[in-house]
C-alpha cells in the first residue's frame, strides 16, 4: 500500500505506535528526512505574517511552500526570501492549486481569520490562526469545533501563551500562593490606530498590486481606501475587533488560563463619547470606540473556587494599584501602559503583556519575582515552532496536547474576548424617542446575562445579532 507524504504527516487515524519517522542519526550527521520536515503555507505574510512564518519555517526545519498576500508589494519580502516558494494573491486558489501543502499561517486582518481557516481545515491542513482567532463568537466555536472534526493540530497566535513568565504564573496560583482569586484588572493603552472617528469618506483609486476583493472577503462590499489598509482596519467593526481584539487574547490569557475559567455568565460595557460639534456625542455604530471598560464575571471553577470578576479598561485607562503594591512600584509594564493585576485572599499577582515579569505581593509584605526575559530574543517563545512540531506528530500526540493554545483552549478564550466587544456593540444600539429631536433611549446600556452553551443573551434579544455576523454572498463559511 501507498502512503503519500501529505497522510504520512500528522494522520490522526494513525495509531502513536506506528507513526514512524526515520532516525536523523541513522541517515547521518546533519541530514534531516524529508520525512521530518513540514511544508508550510502563509496566508497574510507582511506585518505579523513575517514572523509567524519565519518561526514555523524555524532556519529550515520545515518548508515554506506558498506564500499567498493580497498586496504584492507587501509581500515582497518573504516572497524574495522564500523564492523557490509559489506566490499568490488569492488564498482560493493557493489552496485549490497546491496539494503539498500540510499546514497554513494565517495572518490577515480578523474578518478573514474563520473564512481561510476553515477552508484549510475541510483540506485536512494543520493551520495556526492570529489573534484573535476569530471575527466574532459564532466563527470561534465553528472554527474549534472544526479542528476536532478535521483532526487537524491548531494554534492560535498569542505567542505569550508558550511564554515562561506565563507557565510561572499557572505555577504560583496552582500552588495557591496568592489563595482564591476573586478580582481581574486588566488594562491597555490600545487603540494605538485612529479609532472613535466618523467614517472614511472621498473616492481614492485602488493600487494596482492590491486585490481588494479577497481583502475585503466575507466584509461588506465597499470602495478601497487607504484609511483600512493595511493597519488601519483595526478600528473599524467591518474588520477589526478594536482594543480587545488586538490585545485581550494576549493579556486576558494569563488569569483565563491560570484560574481555569470558562464562559463568562454576564458581562456589562461602558464607552468612552466623541464630541466633534455641539453637545451630543457623535454616533459611530460602524466604528470601535476611543475607550471602553468591560465587566465580565465568572462562575466558580475547578481550579480556583471562587467567583472571579474581571475588569476590562482600554484607550490608556487604567486601574489602580491594590494596597499591597508600593506606588512607586510598576503594575503590568514598567510604564503602567498593558498589564494584569489578579486579587486574591492570600496577596495580588500582576504580570505585564506576554505573562512577562510575574511578581506576587503577600498580604505578610513578602514579594515574588521571577528575571525579566525579552521575547525578542526568545523567538517568540517557540509558539510557532512547537505547532509545526505538533503537526508532525499528529492530532492525537502529546507534542498537540502540550501546545499552549490550541483550540479547545484558544476558542473559549476567543469568545470571552469577543463577549466583551458584543457587549460595547450593544452599548451603542438605540431608539428614537417619539416627539423629541436628536433624543435617544439605549436598551443596550445594561447587564447581559449570556447562556456561553447556547451562544446567546438571554436579556436582550437585539444584542444577539452580535453573536454571529452577515456575510458577503460567496464568502459564507
Amino acid at each position: 500500500m501507498s502512503i503519500s507524504r501529505r497522510s504520512f504527516l500528522g494522520k490522526s487515524a494513525l495509531a502513536a505506535g506506528s507513526f514512524y519517522i526515520v532516525p536523523r542519526h541513522v541517515l547521518g550527521k546533519g541530514y534531516q528526512a524529508p520525512s521530518d520536515k513540514l511544508n508550510i503555507a502563509g496566508v497574510g505574510i507582511n506585518g505579523k505574517g513575517l514572523s509567524d512564518v519565519n518561526n514555523a519555517f524555524n532556519e529550515g526545519v520545515n518548508n515554506i511552500v506558498a506564500l499567498c498576500d493580497v498586496d504584492l508589494t507587501r509581500a515582497k519580502p518573504l516572497f524574495e526570501k522564500y523564492a523557490k516558494a509559489g506566490q499568490y494573491q488569492d488564498w482560493r486558489v493557493m489552496l485549490e492549486k497546491d496539494k503539498s501543502i500540510d499546514a497554513v499561517t494565517i495572518s490577515t486582518p480578523d474578518h478573514n481569520h474563520a473564512a481561510i481557516a476553515m477552508a484549510a481545515m475541510q483540506l485536512g491542513k494543520h493551520v495556526y490562526v492570529q489573534k484573535p482567532m476569530s471575527h466574532n463568537i459564532f466563527e470561534a466555536r465553528t472554527m474549534t469545533e472544526a479542528a476536532r472534526k478535521y483532526q487537524v493540530v491548531s494554534q492560535m497566535g498569542n505567542q505569550g501563551a508558550s511564554s515562561p513568565g506565563t507557565q510561572q504564573i499557572v505555577k504560583w496560583i496552582d500552588q495557591g500562593l496568592i489563595g482564591k482569586v476573586h478580582t481581574v484588572n486588566i488594562w491597555t493603552n490600545r487603540p494605538i490606530w485612529p479609532q472613535g472617528i466618523p467614517l472614511p469618506s472621498g473616492q481614492h483609486a485602488k493600487p494596482a498590486d492590491i486585490d481588494w476583493d479577497v481583502w475585503l472577503g466575507p466584509a461588506s462590499l465597499i470602495d478601497y481606501n487607504p484609511a483600512y489598509h493595511p493597519f488601519k482596519w483595526r478600528g473599524w467593526w467591518n474588520f477589526g475587533t478594536g482594543a480587545l481584539g488586538d490585545m485581550g487574547c494576549h493579556l486576558i490569557d494569563g488569569p483565563f488560563r491560570a484560574l481555569g475559567l470558562g464562559y463568562p455568565t454576564e458581562v456589562e460595557a461602558s464607552i468612552g463619547s466623541v464630541f466633534i460639534s455641539g453637545n451630543q456625542p457623535e454616533y459611530i455604530p460602524e466604528g470601535c470606540p476611543p475607550s471602553a471598560s468591560i465587566q465580565l464575571k465568572f462562575p466558580a471553577s475547578k481550579k480556583n473556587k471562587s467567583a472571579v470578576t474581571m475588569n476590562w479598561t482600554d484607550g490608556g485607562l487604567r486601574g489602580f494599584h491594590p494596597d499591597l503594591i508600593p506606588a512607586n512600584d510598576p503594575i503590568g509594564t514598567a510604564d503602567n501602559s498593558n498589564g494584569v493585576v489578579m486579587i486574591g485572599t492570600k496577596g495580588v499577582l500582576t504580570h505585564a503583556t506576554y505573562g512577562l515579569e510575574p511578581r506576587i505581593y503577600l498580604n505578610n509584605g513578602d514579594k515574588i519575582e521571577m528575571p525579566k526575559l525579552e521575547p525578542t530574543n526568545l523567538k517568540e517563545y517557540g509558539h510557532q515552532a512547537m505547532w509545526a512540531e505538533a503537526c508532525k506528530a499528529g492530532f492525537n500526540s502529546k507534542e498537540h496536547k502540550e501546545l499552549s493554545s490550541s483550540f479547545d483552549y484558544a476558542g473559549p478564550l476567543s469568545e470571552t474576548v469577543l463577549m466583551g466587544n458584543l457587549a460595547i456593540r450593544s452599548y451603542t444600539l438605540r431608539t428614537p424617542i417619539q416627539g423629541q429631536a436628536n433624543r435617544f433611549n439605549y436598551p443596550g446600556r445594561k447587564k447581559l446575562i449570556w447562556d456561553g452553551q447556547n451562544m446567546k443573551i438571554t436579556n436582550f434579544e437585539d444584542a444577539n445579532q452580535f453573536v454571529k455576523r452577515e456575510y458577503r454572498a460567496g464568502w459564507k463559511l
